[in-house]
């Protein structure tokens, strides 16, 4: 295997007079060919912008391919892990579930979403799932925020969210939330209530109106729980020991806290901006992750966030895995997962 720098005298001399001209010809348009950097941030080089490697309590394993988000199944002491697949615009119905052990290794490859796209029709009963972002588990059903359509300027995407057995991994069901062109997280109540995010526009001039948590109660009847700000970008989402609603956004730093009634109760802020990921402990305890600058700030009931872990590449929407004490998080395009043990 050739490393870097093995390369010298006349071999080294006649690759750079072949790649000279060709450079010479590129477009202005075209970049540089560069390889990622090992794990850390930026995943590759950027001018201007120092590396700086990932945090050593953190430790990261494969096998998934583009996950959002993860729940934690007690019964089998796994981590379930949704896969996107190949984008909706690609290949619809690609989706897949897989199971992943407490120490990464894999439990199962592909549980829901073993059979190709073509396949999945001519089940009984069908299996559509094409390119979920949130989820969770409450009764005894795995919940994940799907979506149809968005294949084309004639085919607009709507959210769905759908429902599967989580002994057999048979659908139980699905709900459309039309209005809402895809959900990103989701956070069900014991009594089936869904509470989901819309993070809607980003941009220089976005539309606050587009910033949505919507509650979705168990009879399927979808209404705006919360809407504009404080929302800003609104991402993660969770239930906390009281059973309020509490919201993180992408746009800020900012953790919010709403009342079952949808007033705004508390806002405490993380340790970085660009939330994703939010889990809540039973004694009140935060942890959220910054999918942009790849922390995971700590929050306990009135104190200030501290940072416990740094620069993990796209941190998504973690999940707690109870069984070994640790946060689970999915990098996203990654293709990984990160571990981060609590103490």
């Amino acid at each position: 295997m050739l490393r870097a720098g093995s390369l010298g005298g006349a071999a080294g001399l006649a690759i750079s007079l072949l790649a000279a001209p060709v450079a010479a010809q590129q477009p202005d348009s075209l970049r540089p060919y560069s390889v990622g950097n090992p794990l850390g941030l930026p995943a590759a080089a950027t001018p201007g912008r120092e590396f700086e490697a990932m945090s050593s309590n953190v430790k990261v394993y494969g096998a998934i391919f583009s996950a959002e988000s993860c729940s934690y199944d007690a019964e089998r002491g796994v981590i379930v892990v949704p896969n996107r697949g190949v984008p909706q615009n690609v290949r619809t119905n690609d989706a897949f579930v897989s199971f992943i052990n407490h120490d990464g290794s894999v439990h199962t490859a592909r549980w829901i979403g073993v059979q190709g796209p073509a396949e999945r029709a001519n089940l009984t009963p069908p299996l559509v799932l094409n390119e979920p972002f949130g989820s969770d588990i409450a009764g005894g059903v795995l919940y994940v925020a799907d979506r149809d359509g968005g294949t084309g300027a004639d085919n607009p995407s709507v959210a769905v969210i759908r429902r599967f057995d989580l002994r057999t991994g048979a659908p139980a069901g699905e709900i459309r939330v039309d209005g809402a062109p895809f959900l990103n997280d989701i956070e069900v109540a014991g009594d089936g209530t869904i509470y989901a995010t819309a993070t809607g526009d980003f941009g220089d001039n976005p539309n606050p109106a587009t910033w949505r948590v919507w509650k979705i109660a168990p009879d399927g009847t979808a209404s705006v729980f919360a809407q504009g700000a404080p929302l800003r970008q609104p991402n993660g989402i969770a239930l906390d020991p009281r059973g309020n609603v509490v919201v993180v956004n992408v746009g800020n730093a900012e953790v919010l806290t709403f009342s079952p009634a949808g007033q705004l109760v508390r806002t405490e802020n993380a340790a970085q901006p660009g939330s994703d990921g939010l889990v809540i402990m039973p004694d009140g305890t935060k942890y959220v992750s910054s999918v942009t600058l790849g922390g995971v700030s700590r929050i306990r009931p009135g104190a200030p966030a501290e940072l416990i872990a740094r620069n993990i590449p796209a941190a998504a929407s973690m999940c707690y895995d109870a069984g070994a004490n640790q946060l689970v998080i999915p990098m996203n395009p990654n293709n990984g997962l990160a571990f981060v043990p609590l103490q």
